[in-house]
């Protein structure tokens, strides 16, 4: 990849990651970057206006709250500096015109200047639109870096190229997506290849990212971690912590030694804050990737994981290839993200069992709170940077501790505080209102048996979702899990749960938990519920569409379902056919066995990818697009992979 450079005299870009968009609407706007210096004074270029902030204060009027600007710096290392730039005020950004955007420092000059392929086009500076009508957006989850499918981010860079070079006589900005709506797994943390977990402990040398103290485990603290080949595969038996976990059915009952991070392939997971600092960075900056130099061969490993270590750096080679255009895509269309499982570990939360094992455990409780402290810091606080203003003080005196180590303390009293977050979901005042449901951390943990799956919501959260349904004749809701998912495969995971292995097969779905699932469904069936519903998804490795209405109901609903997943992942090759084909026989929309589910007041019909006779599902890995009309229904609904093609989802044939 180029050179390998020691951490002491390596010549650090001054942008490591960034710029990113993130909450930019009429009154806000919101950018993300990481510096390997500390920035100062710091001047904004927004269109025609100009904004001086200094980087190491917090400046907002106390007598007008609708005015803020704030700029928070967060300490990630010796030479990691993330910076989230935050601004408020009515009528901040105009509307359907491109606002060109620069950000300039005092002692370092123009920062995105000598950045390359940073714009589209003849543009000097990159620049973005506000949409208060959401036209058309761009959505999707699961990009795996090492996964053999190509990142369908980087096509999607390619469109929007187009767009901008050439339809200069049409309008480009009419085709502009709103936003870009990534609905989870934007890393994997417990699925970590072995170039990959190498060139993550080179980054946390090479920016001097801090150490931490462990409790229960076979280490004191994160710095004696091994990056050599010879310690790669094999952190799921020397380094994951296992507890004595009961397992269980109506059958049978048994107990076993069961590791508390149940993903499969959790050889590599990640345990510190600095490797999932560290992990974030690499799958954003394409600076990082030219300081590493991978050996494609190592010593130390069997056969099998040799093979296995040169599958993962080719794959790596090709991830690293499109970053640059990946950052193109961030620095021009506004980002919102929400966490899935694999952001902090397979599994998150799915049994209330599972939750008892995990939290009661202080080194696993520490491994699920870093991974948790990295998605507030990468994803969370951009997407609307107020909900945290009670987080981000603890956030600040934990990174800029003076110490190589952080604080134990302050440590995992910033942890406690966020696993007592109750405010990762969140809403946007666009047209459709958009609405981004947490359903991992506010669970409906089963009455019945503690190892069976949770609900992805509890009452509460539920009756809150509900209220923001309110007076809304159309509405746009992102769940990271499917609704409406494929019943045969959610039959196959409740044979699993009936077994004890809800675990094993991932068994969490809208459907699984009586009290989410009835609750849920009443909230559709309610007489104010809007018109129209679209229903944003990802989390299953292959994409399908959906139109839904209400059963014996003239005046219904028009709800739409629509998952895109991954952005670089794929289910088996060979089961999904398998799969698809049998749930058409079985649970085809005229077939008897729909009303033995339930959703059996529910009517669903699956859209015809390319209208295809028969098949339902595509395994491909894509983003998707939907284009809406002004009603809020889905115009059109497609697919745009890694290879530029694209699948169309076709309307249902009418009965």
């Amino acid at each position: 990849m180029i050179k390998d450079m020691d951490a002491e005299t390596a010549d650090l870009p001054l942008l490591i990651a960034g710029p990113m968009l993130r909450h930019c609407d009429q009154d806000n706007f919101t950018l993300w970057l990481v510096s390997s210096k500390r920035l100062n004074q710091l001047e904004l270029q927004l269109g025609k206006q100009r904004f001086q902030i200094h980087a190491s204060s917090i400046a907002q009027a106390e007598t007008n709250p609708e005015h803020i600007q704030r700029v928070d710096c967060f300490k990630l290392g010796e030479q990691a500096f993330q910076y989230l730039i935050h601004l408020k005020r009515p009528q901040l950004n105009p509307v359907d015109i491109a606002i060109p955007y620069r950000l300039h420092d005092g002692q370092y000059g123009e920062l995105f200047s000598n950045i390359d392929n940073l714009t589209y086009s003849e543009a000097s500076c990159p620049e973005f639109v506000v949409k208060t009508d959401i036209n058309k957006l761009i959505h999707g989850s699961c990009r795996n870096a090492h996964h053999h499918s190509d990142d369908a981010l980087v096509a999607c860079d390619t469109l929007l190229e187009q767009n901008n070079g050439l339809l200069q006589q049409d309008d480009p900005l009419a085709h502009r997506p709103a936003l870009l709506m990534l609905s989870g797994d934007q890393i994997y943390v417990d699925d970590v290849a072995g170039p990959m977990l190498y060139a993550i402990g080179k980054v946390i040398d090479l920016l001097g990212l801090k150490d931490e103290q462990f409790q229960q485990q076979p280490l004191l603290s994160a710095k004696p971690i091994s990056y050599q080949a010879e310690q790669m595969y094999l952190r799921h038996k020397q380094l994951l912590p296992h507890t004595e976990y009961p397992a269980g059915s109506a059958l049978v009952r048994w107990y076993i030694n069961h590791p508390i991070f149940t993903s499969s392939i959790a050889e590599n997971h990640l345990v510190s804050l600095a490797e999932i600092c560290a992990l974030y960075l690499l799958y954003w900056s394409p600076e990082l990737w030219q300081l590493i130099d991978i050996p494609k061969q190592v010593d130390g490993l069997t056969k099998t994981n040799q093979l296995r270590w040169q599958r993962e750096w080719q794959h790596l080679l090709e991830f690293k290839a499109g970053l640059a255009q990946v950052r193109r895509l961030m620095a021009h269309l506004p980002t919102y993200m929400i966490f899935d499982d694999h952001d902090i570990t397979d599994d998150w939360n799915l049994t209330a069992k599972w939750e008892q094992a995990a939290y009661s455990h202080p080194f696993s409780k520490r491994i699920i709170g870093n991974a948790l402290i990295d998605y507030t810091l990468f994803q969370a606080l951009g997407n609307q940077p107020e909900k945290f203003t009670s987080i981000m003080p603890k956030m600040s005196e934990l990174l800029a501790h003076t110490d190589t180590q952080h604080p134990q303390d302050l440590h995992d009293e910033l942890i406690d505080n966020l696993l007592h977050f109750e405010q990762w979901h969140y809403t946007l005042n666009t047209r459709p209102k958009l609405v981004v449901l947490d359903t991992r951390t506010q669970r409906w943990r089963s009455e019945s048996n503690l190892a069976k799956p949770s609900g992805l919501m509890d009452w509460e959260a539920l009756m809150e979702f509900q209220q923001q349904l309110v007076a809304q004749d159309k509405v746009i809701i992102v769940s990271a899990a499917p609704i409406f998912g494929v019943k045969l495969i959610e039959a196959v995971q409740r044979s699993a749960t009936f077994i004890g292995a809800s675990l094993l097969v991932d068994a969490e779905n809208w459907m699984a938990h009586p009290g989410t699932a009835n609750t849920l469904l009443s909230i559709f069936q309610h007489r104010k519920t809007p018109d129209q519903f679209v229903i944003l998804s990802g989390d299953v490795h292959y994409s399908f569409a959906y139109d839904i209405s209400i059963r014996f109901r003239t005046m219904t609903p028009k709800i739409y379902q629509i998952t895109c997943s991954g952005i670089k992942n794929q289910f088996p090759e060979k089961l999904l056919p398998l799969f698809d084909k049998l749930n058409g026989w079985l649970y085809g929309h005229f077939s008897p066995l729909n009303f033995f589910t339930k959703r059996k007041r529910m009517s669903i019909r699956g859209r015809r990818p390319d209208d295809h006779h028969s098949r339902r599902l595509v395994n491909k890995s894509g983003i998707g697009i939907v284009t809406l009309a002004a009603n809020g229904a889905p115009t059109e609904i497609s697919v745009l992979h890694a290879d530029s093609s694209q699948t169309h989802f076709k309307p249902p044939r009418q009965s």
